[in-house]
């Protein structure tokens, strides 16, 4: 006689074709990792049609996010490709070289889409001219990738500013990116000492100093505060007196981030179908 077996798993319930789809992928996905595996084949079971829409949405934002980041991968390789000059043979054997191609993985694993359009050029600037120069090491040039994830718009918006003004002052540095005057005790205040101190710990930035003939620095004479004078007044965070230079490391940041090889080709990438 024939019966229902109650132990065995009732299928889960029919819905629209990308629900099915969803459950599928998640299936899949929770076979091919161990330690999330029950949790995914759970979730895949039990869904109601409800459920099932709900995360369907979510599943077609996440897809496109995923569908924006390799085409903004495609425009950037495109675009690097478009600068280099591959009749030259030293250009080329770079491009094909081991270290370059490490360099290339290294930007495109830990990519997580550019904050921005900018740090999407810094990162083409970076590869493009790290296989037509050879101003700095390949270990520099990774630490330069880095900088792009670690750094924010207007840590190099300062960068900038003291690249082309050498000396220049916080309070100067500050008008020149275009800020409004805000309170010492302000948050924006205290994020803009943060951001100095990051540049200066990064060794991409330092205070103004003198040098010798030979590039040593001149030791800053002391002044001494006379008696009765009180305790020393507080820096300002946008202080108008202590100026500050790129480092060479925040110089050659400058070539390699912020210098655009212009393009050797005009290209035009695929439009998207509808």
């Amino acid at each position: 006689m024939s019966g229902e077996n109650n132990n065995d798993k009732s299928p889960p319930p029919e819905g629209s074709k990308s629900a099915k789809i969803v459950r599928g992928a998640l299936q899949a996905v929770g076979g091919g990792i161990p330690f999330a595996g029950g949790v995914f084949s759970a979730i895949a079971g039990a869904w109601s049609e409800a459920e099932q829409d709900k995360f369907n949405r979510f599943f077609k934002h996440w897809v496109r996010m995923l569908q924006d980041e390799l085409k903004e991968k495609e425009d950037t390789i495109i675009e690097i490709m478009a600068r280099l000059d591959l009749q030259d043979e030293s250009i080329s054997a770079r491009v094909e070289s081991k270290e370059y191609q490490s360099l290339v993985k290294k930007t495109f694993r830990e990519w997580s889409g550019a904050e921005s359009e900018e740090k999407r050029v810094y990162i083409r600037n970076i590869l493009a001219n790290a296989a037509a120069t050879e101003l700095s090491s390949d270990d520099v040039i990774r630490m330069y990738i880095d900088w792009i994830n670690q750094y924010s718009e207007m840590h190099f918006q300062v960068i900038g500013a003291i690249y082309n003004n050498d000396g220049i002052t916080r309070g100067a540095i500050w008008r020149s990116i275009g800020k409004n005057r805000v309170r010492e005790d302000s948050a924006d205040a205290d994020l803009y000492k943060l951001l100095f101190r990051d540049l200066s710990t990064g060794g991409i930035i330092r205070q103004h100093r003198e040098v010798d003939y030979h590039g040593n620095f001149i030791p800053k004479q002391t002044s001494r505060r006379p008696k009765g004078s009180g305790p020393k007044p507080p820096v300002s965070a946008f202080d108008e007196m202590e100026g500050y230079d790129l480092t060479e490391l925040g110089k050659q940041f400058v070539h390699y981030a912020m210098s655009d090889l212009p393009p050797r080709i005009e290209f035009e990438t695929e439009m998207e179908q509808p």
